[in-house]
C-alpha cells in the first residue's frame, strides 16, 4: 500500500467514519512501477480528491496504465485516471457525479457494474464491489 505521505494512513468508511489506521509500504514519490503487479485506486471522495492533485500520484498512475499492468478504480477513483490523461478512447464506468468530466476528456462512459477496457477495470460504487472484486481476481 502506497501513500502520498509518510506515516500512518487513516482509513475511512463512507468517507466520514474512521475505520482504522494502516502503515503504508512506501511513498508513491519513491515507488517504481516495476515493483508492483497492479494498481488499485481507492474510491470515495477524499482519497481520489487528494490523489488527483498530487503530481507524484498522477505520474505513477500514468506510468502504471502505460506499463500494461492492471489498473482498477472504483467510485470516484477514475478522477485520477482522468488527471493522468489516460481516459481518452477508453470505456469506463464511474460514479455518476464524474461521468461528464470523463466524457469531456474523451472516455466512453457506460453505466454497468464493471467495465474492463484493456488493463483498466472500473466500477461505479460500493454496491458493485462483489462483481468488481471478482473481476480483479480473475
Amino acid at each position: 500500500m502506497l501513500s502520498i505521505h509518510d506515516g500512518e494512513i487513516q482509513a475511512r468508511e463512507n468517507d466520514l467514519d474512521a475505520a482504522g489506521t494502516f502503515t503504508g509500504d512506501g511513498v508513491v514519490a519513491d515507488a517504481s512501477v516495476t515493483h508492483h503487479d497492479a494498481l488499485l485506486l481507492p474510491g470515495g471522495t477524499v482519497n481520489p480528491g487528494r490523489l488527483r492533485v498530487d503530481p507524484d500520484a498522477v505520474s505513477f498512475v500514468h506510468e502504471c496504465v502505460g506499463s500494461g499492468k492492471s489498473v482498477a478504480a472504483i467510485c470516484l477513483g477514475p478522477w485520477t485516471l482522468n488527471e493522468a490523461g489516460v481516459v481518452e478512447g477508453r470505456t469506463l464506468t464511474p460514479f455518476p457525479s464524474i461521468r461528464t468530466g470523463l466524457r469531456n476528456a474523451g472516455a466512453d462512459v457506460v453505466d454497468q457494474d464493471v467495465a474492463v477496457d484493456g488493463n483498466l477495470i472500473t466500477s461505479r460504487s460500493p454496491d458493485d464491489l462483489p462483481v468488481f472484486c471478482d473481476t480483479l481476481v480473475t
